[in-house]
């Protein structure tokens, strides 16, 4: 059977409302996409998406229309393969001196707007207004230190903001202000869910480094795992304010925050995320009827 023979169920006609927030936590927050097929598997197409890094990346794809398994086969294409990845970054190469320097040059940051456009599916829309779902992007202001939801406008340049990791990625700027990744501000954007829908999920990829071992971290790993206690923090302090209605936890610990080559394994070690939100849907619907 070829691919274009297959489809997802139509989205449920009544029954309660679903709102759906996927959390940043780099190339952990490709299991997502579990939970993307889920919904689509059960007919669930959520009334509003929020996201915040890798999150906004998976949402702004669910939004556009992009079936789970449309976005994993995308996601395997594109960076499930070290040549392909190589490829794809090759083409982002410079120009000219010229083009090098145009917006300053700084060693060991990419332009993140650049590297989406090399691998994000056509199929994304240039503007929020275009979405099949409304879509929030979490982003953070660098110099104002707060949180800037983005939902109107150009779409391209506010998943790049929210996705821009500090040290990989330069920050960007929209509207004259400074922009750096929307998960280090908030990791799983379920706030912005409330009051929304019937029934809220949040998905937490932070995970964090696999506990066992006396083994000392590199500097990348100690910068990324103090980054991740933070985020863990940040998240804790969140539940015990409102929690959403199922929040999720795959298990996605032991990969680092740029292991996008490992996407097959990332998808394998957390496939265990879709029974879980099944029981959990069932049990929400169940207590609803």
């Amino acid at each position: 059977m070829t691919d274009a023979l297959v489809s997802v169920p139509a989205p449920r006609k009544t029954g309660p409302t679903v709102a759906l927030a996927l959390g940043g936590g780099g190339a952990r927050g490709l299991a997502h996409i579990h939970v993307i097929e889920v919904l689509d598997e059960l007919g669930i197409r959520p009334v509003l998406i929020s996201g915040a890094s890798i999150g906004a990346i998976m949402g702004a794809a669910m939004a556009a229309g992009m079936t789970g398994r449309e976005i994993r086969e995308h996601t395997l294409t594109a960076i499930g393969r070290p040549s392909q990845i190589m490829n794809r970054l090759w083409s982002l190469r410079p120009t000219g001196l010229s083009e090098m320097v145009a917006g300053g040059f700084r060693v060991g940051q990419f332009n993140l707007e650049r590297v989406l456009k090399a691998f994000l599916p056509d199929r994304l829309p240039e503007t929020f207004e275009e979405l099949d779902i409304p879509l929030k992007v979490v982003a953070a202001d660098y110099y104002a230190q707060c949180e800037c939801v983005l939902d109107s406008g150009p779409l391209l340049p506010a998943v790049a903001a929210s996705a821009a990791l500090p040290a990989i990625f330069r920050p960007v700027v929209l509207g004259g202000r400074v922009m750096i990744d929307g998960g280090l501000w908030n990791p799983v954007p379920f706030d912005h869910l409330a009051g929304k829908a019937d029934i809220t999920i949040g998905v937490d990829v932070v995970g964090q480094p696999p506990a066992g071992t006396a083994e000392v971290p590199n500097s990348i790993d100690s910068l990324y795992g103090a980054t991740q206690l933070t985020m863990r923090s940040i998240v804790t302090l969140k539940l015990e304010k409102g929690a959403p209605d199922i929040f999720l936890r795959p298990d996605v610990g032991r990969f680092r925050v740029m292991d996008f080559v490992k996407a097959e394994e990332v998808l394998a070690a957390s496939a265990g995320i879709r029974d879980e939100l099944k029981r959990a849907l069932d049990e929400r619907f169940a207590a609803l009827r």
